[in-house]
């Protein structure tokens, strides 16, 4: 699952110009529960300051994002999804979440919550293992 995700996730980079880590920055600043700043975007995907602002710099250059200074502090840049990037990546992702949608219908809610006991199981493990490298 994880091989035919990142080779989506391949497509989409590869026709917007992008690297896949600028399509791991676009899929965090979309789903952030407050306005993403460059960084938490580098704790996020684990990047030091120079690869984040390489990142930010393609994703603005290609249209997907621009940086907003919001606050009275002028130091605070917040990245924001433009809208019609976030369509575009909505259009192309779609089939993804449709095929999501469609595999879970194939399964009992109890299955279901099995599997997902296991994965979130899984991620902390892992990002158990990260934490320890560092």
């Amino acid at each position: 699952m994880n091989g035919e995700i990142n080779r989506l996730v391949q497509g989409f980079a590869g026709e917007h110009g992008l690297h896949a880590t600028d399509v791991q920055a676009l899929a965090a600043i979309l789903d952030a529960q407050e306005p993403m700043t460059p960084g938490r975007l580098r704790e996020h995907l684990g990047l030091t300051s120079g690869a984040v602002t390489a990142c930010v710099d393609r994703l603005e250059r290609a249209g997907h994002v621009r940086r907003v200074r919001e606050s009275t502090d002028r130091r605070v840049v917040h990245l924001h999804y433009v809208p019609d990037a976030r369509a575009a990546a909505r259009t192309y992702f779609r089939p993804l979440a449709e095929a999501a949608a469609t595999t879970c219908a194939r399964f009992e809610e109890s299955e279901l919550t099995a599997v997902l006991r296991f994965v979130a199981a899984m991620n902390e493990e892992l990002r158990l293992m990260r934490s320890a490298d560092r």
